[in-house]
């Protein structure tokens, strides 16, 4: 009797597109694992991040305002929620791998650090080799968590920015995805802040692209899907790819760089400048799980894992611990 994973695999064979990348065919595993009765690998890695301590962190790291105490602003957690959803709705239009799909969606962000980008610069700083979040991420689910993933999976989450592409379709999705989530999210996210107002998008933008945030992701992502459908590569037509850049480029003078939004950065800056210093005066105070790496790596390199990995509500915490002196309070309950 076949198991629920041939089953799925078969109907892989059976449906998905010849451009799909099937489970069946993976690469595989730095280390081998058992095949599981019920899932196929590509979701077995899905469920390993989702149940990873880093994933959990995503939902109180920076997305664009710095610890936000409004409720409804985006964190890097519910950004990535957003990918995976953006992602498996193209993969599924193209009869892509949705499984893989979304597993390189929900890992392509946790080597994030702490107030969003601003904390990547600092740690670019601070390490000779340089700092991007995207090999963080590949850092996060090989050495630091472990998480044994496949090889389709790892080359989509290392290749989902920059000038990078992803080996498979699936991974060249969630570059676009991502893309997509982001700017949509953070227009929606500054109009909120009153930093920007919807008429800021000028009108040849928003005749393209649409006129609010429904209409925007709606165009962007059918743009994907009639590509993939009609060349079988994923990428958008001359028009939507240059309105894409061009409202990112808007983006980038009106919120990304904005005074009000990004005010805070220069403390944040100093904040994980001096908690580096700190642990690499002494490496033998960092937690365990990053001191393990030190004769291996080295000093410098394990303390930028341990404040890559931290929350921002975390980093805060941590440097009130270490920095800033505790007012004395006295035997409170004594009366003379």
């Amino acid at each position: 009797m076949d198991s629920i994973r041939d089953a799925i695999c078969k109907r892989e064979e059976e449906t998905l597109s010849p451009h799909a990348f099937r489970s069946a065919n993976t690469v595989g595993r730095e280390k081998y694992l058992a095949p599981d009765p019920m899932r196929t690998e590509f979701q077995r890695d899905r469920d390993r991040i989702i149940h990873s301590k880093a994933f959990r962190r995503l939902m109180h790291k920076t997305q664009v305002f710095l610890c936000p105490e409004d409720d409804h602003y985006r964190t890097r957690l519910t950004h990535t929620l957003e990918v995976c959803q953006i992602a498996r709705t193209i993969a599924r239009s193209l009869f892509l791998n949705e499984d893989l799909a979304e597993a390189i969606a929900l890992g392509h962000d946790l080597g994030h650090t702490p107030f969003g980008h601003a904390g990547e610069r600092v740690l670019r700083k601070l390490l000779p080799e340089g700092f991007e979040h995207y090999e963080q991420s590949l850092r996060v689910v090989d050495k630091i968590e472990q998480l044994n993933l496949t090889y389709e999976v790892r080359d989509g989450i290392v290749n989902h920015a920059g000038d990078n592409m992803a080996s498979t379709l699936e991974g060249q999705i969630v570059k676009y995805a991502d893309r997509i989530a982001y700017l949509n999210h953070d227009i929606d996210d500054a109009v909120r802040a009153e930093i920007i107002s919807p008429d800021d998008i000028p009108l040849m933008l928003q005749n393209v692209l649409g006129y609010d945030h429904s209409e925007r992701i709606s165009t962007m992502v059918n743009a994907i899907v009639k590509m993939g459908t009609e060349e079988g590569k994923i990428g958008m037509d001359p028009e939507i790819a240059e309105a894409t850049d061009e409202l990112r480029t808007l983006l980038f003078g009106m919120v990304y760089t904005n005074p009000i939004a990004k005010g805070e950065e220069k403390k944040a800056d100093g904040m994980l400048t001096q908690i580096f210093e700190y642990y690499l005066a002494d490496p033998r105070r960092l937690p365990p799980v990053y001191a393990a790496n030190l004769e291996e790596d080295g000093a410098r390199r394990c303390v930028a894992d341990y404040v890559a990995g931290m929350t921002d509500r975390y980093a805060i915490n941590l440097y009130k611990q270490l920095f800033i002196p505790k007012v004395w309070q006295g035997p409170s309950d004594l009366i003379e």
